[in-house]
């Protein structure tokens, strides 16, 4: 990420088949952190989410609940879009696939892989998982025959004419795409993307109207429908305006630097397929895709019929919307798997949140108001701490945040071994010498706190440049 270059990061775009929940809470948290922190270095950023609303598993929801998919798609829709207050999140655009300008961009984007002779239609008969929206080979069924990712959902055997993408084309050039290392990351899924590369099929990019109506129609084919990775995959550029190859499509993909945030289900699709889409239509590819791992409770997957699925509402009900954003990014690991029980988020929570930054915090501006005859004023700092910098630089937001707790737990064992509020009676002039120094290092994490914590950012600092001690920042929870 070090570069002057305008930045571009989207997330993925989640189905509206269902409410918003924490796995997907995790990805947006995680994306926000990144774009927050470019803007902190004084980069441009476009920060794009939104969601996905055609294909089969929508079109099935809707008719279950008795209305049509379009007002299907816009209740759910709405559920995501209420994220942005929910996590205090800095997107800075809100795709949906059924909007008029994506349907453009999907449809100029398939006419070019046409030309280019990408796209060929044939019969064809295979398993299909509806969860996926993706046929699946043998070789790509667990040892009982599901898909590993929709344990115990029947696959359907269809058979239907269908648009392919010719991805068998672009062998060589994603092997040398792929061989680029910041093209994924972590390497463990660059390697995993390399070693699916070896296995390469022609991918579905249509269904037949009159199996599933619910898509954008094919260009110059009315009887089919665009299948959901041909649709939803282009809205990474639709955001942007393309076809209109100017204004920010040009500054932020063709000119800028573009970060992709997905889960680890999502190799395929995002750093196989959509890269192939891409070269098809002569677009540049995506710089960096980055790959977290799921969350689980209690060593178990989370799934409704468990009823262990957290919702991001009920985190922000409990702890709030800062603690919520600590918990996903401290506390879930940036790559790999992470296990979350309300019982060791209730140890964070009052440990390092209403024990840790709240408390010291408090301390220190109780001490600044009583003692200080008025503030000290904004610090002069050079930059931030290279440990920081190259935590966010290699994408590890969990090393991010370790950094800034440990500038707060030494801030704390130094008022415990100086004791400043002891010092003051003796020595009044060192006494405040002291509490200017500790106000400043407050400064300094209520700064570095920005990407993670921002509204802490801001009552932090307003403290500090205002002289008075804040209002508890986390309440202690109601057990």
């Amino acid at each position: 990420m070090k570069s002057s270059k305008p930045l571009y990061i989207t997330t993925t775009l989640p189905y509206v088949n269902a409410s918003p929940h924490v796995g997907f809470a995790l990805e947006i948290v995680q994306a926000d952190a990144l774009a927050r922190y470019a803007r902190l270095m004084g980069r441009e950023v476009f920060f794009n989410t939104g969601t996905d609303e055609h294909g089969q598993k929508i079109a099935e929801a809707a008719q279950s609940a008795g209305v049509n998919p379009q007002e299907y798609a816009d209740k759910y829709a709405d559920e995501f879009q209420t994220l942005k207050e929910l996590l205090n999140l800095s997107v800075d655009n809100f795709v949906r696939t059924t909007g008029e300008g994506h349907i453009k961009a999907a449809q100029k984007l398939w006419g070019l892989a046409d030309t280019k002779g990408d796209i060929y239609k044939k019969s064809y008969k295979g398993l299909y998982c509806v969860g996926c929206e993706a046929f699946l080979r043998e070789s790509d069924l667990d040892e009982s025959g599901h898909c590993p990712h929709h344990l115990g959902k029947q696959l359907e055997e269809v058979e239907e004419e269908n648009y392919f993408f010719k991805l068998s084309n672009y062998k060589s050039e994603l092997k040398e795409y792929l061989n680029k290392q910041e093209s994924v990351v972590p390497e463990w899924r660059r390697k995993e993307a390399l070693n699916i590369l070896e296995n390469l099929d022609d991918f579905s990019i249509s269904r037949p109207k009159e199996r599933l109506e619910w898509g954008i129609p094919v260009p110059n084919d009315d009887s089919q429908v665009m299948y959901v990775w041909f649709d939803a995959l282009s809205n990474y550029i639709s955001t942007l305006g393309y076809p209109v190859e100017d204004g920010d499509f040009k500054k932020f993909w063709i000119e800028g630097q573009t970060l992709q945030v997905a889960g680890k289900d999502q190799v395929k699709f995002q750093s196989i397929m959509w890269q192939a889409m891409l070269m098809s239509a002569g677009i540049k590819n995506t710089d960096t895709v980055i790959y977290h791992g799921f969350i689980t409770s209690d060593g178990k997957k989370m799934s409704k019929s468990i009823g262990n699925v957290i919702n991001p509402s009920e985190l922000v009900e409990r702890y709030g919307t800062e603690a919520t954003r600590y918990i996903l990014l401290r506390h879930v690991h940036p790559f790999d798997d992470s296990d979350l029980t309300w019982e060791r988020m209730d140890e964070w929570y009052t440990a390092n949140l209403v024990n840790g930054l709240g408390n010291l915090t408090a301390r220190i501006m109780k001490m600044a108001e009583t003692h200080l005859d008025e503030p000290i004023g904004k610090p002069e700092i050079a930059g931030f701490d290279e440990e920081y910098v190259e935590a966010f630089e290699s994408y590890n937001l969990q090393q991010a945040c370790d950094f800034v707790w440990s500038k707060v737990g030494e801030l704390d064992e130094r008022i415990a071994s100086e004791q400043p509020f002891k010092v003051i009676k003796e020595d009044e002039q060192r006494g405040k010498e002291m509490i200017k120094d500790l106000v400043e290092d407050l400064y300094i994490i209520g700064r570095m706190l920005y990407p993670i914590l921002p509204e802490a950012n801001k009552i932090i600092k307003e403290a500090i440049l205002t002289n008075k001690k804040p209002e508890n920042m986390f309440s202690r929870l109601d057990n």
